[in-house]
């Protein structure tokens, strides 16, 4: 048996983008990948609009299986995705690093929230078939 890509989210405090993109990686990816996320910083608990709206979207409860890491907290990446910082994004060495480049919604409306989470998803299943058909 192979041994599953491993997948790093990345953002600075690991605490909303980042963690959506980890619960999506693991509902479409986990055939395939070992999804994490990580930032250079930590909270004390995950962005509480994400979780929110995570569980009412997707019925994923994010607090149930995730908490803020560091990028020391996980193991090393073959893929590392930035989310899109405002500021410089860490390099974290992969075989293969992505930026999304999307905005941070914290503090934004839950249509803003969603707009995001829409976007994430669709960035995962795109890079599900990446994965899936390496000659695209």
């Amino acid at each position: 048996m192979t041994e599953k890509v491993k997948i790093a989210f990345v953002c600075v405090h690991n605490s909303c983008r980042s963690q959506m993109a980890e619960a999506l990686g693991k509902k479409y990816l986990s055939d395939i990948c070992q999804c994490y996320s990580a930032g250079t910083e930590t909270k004390p608990r995950i962005n509480q609009d994400a979780v929110r709206l995570m569980k009412q979207v997707h019925g994923i409860d994010m607090e149930a299986t995730q908490y803020s890491k560091l990028f020391e907290d996980i193991p090393e990446a073959d893929i590392v995705v930035s989310m899109g910082c405002n500021v410089v994004c860490p390099y974290i060495p992969g075989k293969l690093n992505l930026n999304w480049g999307l905005e941070d919604p914290t503090g934004h409306s839950d249509e803003t929230f969603l707009q995001v989470m829409d976007l994430i998803e669709k960035n995962v299943l795109e890079l599900r078939n990446r994965l899936m058909n390496p000659q695209i």
